[in-house]
Formats: C-alpha cells, structure tokens, sequence
C-alpha cells in the first residue's frame, strides 16, 4: 500500500511546521495580510493544520467549517486566492517538500477555489 501525502509529508508535526509558515506568509503578505490583522494565529494554525492533516490521509478530524461557509460573504478575489496559493508554495519550498506532493496540493488548492472565490 501506498503512502499517504500525510505521511510523505511526514505527519502531524511537519505539517504543522508547514501551516505555521503559511500563516506567517499570510501575514506579510500585502495582498491579504488585513484578512488576518484581527484572527487569533494560534487557532488559525490549529485549524489549518487540522485541515491539511484530515485532508491528505491523517488520523485527525477537522473540526472547522466547510470551505463555502467559511468563506460565504468574505468576496475573496482572484488576486487574494492566487496570493494564498503563492504562500503556500513557498511554505512549501520553506519545508523542502517535494515536487509531487506540491503537485498534490496545488490540486487539492485549485479544487476548492469555487468554494472560495467570490461566494
């Protein structure tokens, strides 16, 4: 059997490690970093990582909100999206994560960018 990208990724920690740098992006990010002037980092992270780890195979549960409710009415633009995938990547890069699960992960992005976008 195959591994997952949880544990390509090398499991709950790493990934972790991974969303803590995403929100550090995020945050000197001028393109969305008013998105996140109010957010608790602490619970943004959790959630985060919660998400990424139910998402790519990992015992953890997600306990947060779908995508289209969590982002229903915050009219996130094509420019703000982009700019969030742009920070992942390089958080990924920051982790030295390989190709193929960057690959993976920008489809899994992608994916969900109607849930996203302009709802």
């Amino acid at each position: 059997m195959s591994e997952t990208l949880y544990e390509r990724l090398g499991g709950h920690d790493s990934i972790a490690a991974v969303a803590r740098t995403i929100f550090t992006n995020h945050c000197k990010n001028e393109s969305i970093k008013t998105r996140y002037a109010d957010s608790d980092p602490e619970q943004v992270i959790k959630k985060v990582t919660e998400f990424m780890c139910a998402g790519f195979g990992g015992p953890e549960s997600y306990s947060g909100q779908d995508m289209l409710t969590a982002h229903t009415g915050m009219n996130i633009s094509e420019t703000e999206f982009n700019a969030v995938v742009d920070d992942v990547l390089s958080a990924l890069e920051t982790h030295n994560v390989g190709q193929r699960e960057k690959d993976e992960i920008l489809c899994a992005l992608w994916s969900m960018r109607p849930e996203i976008v302009h709802v």
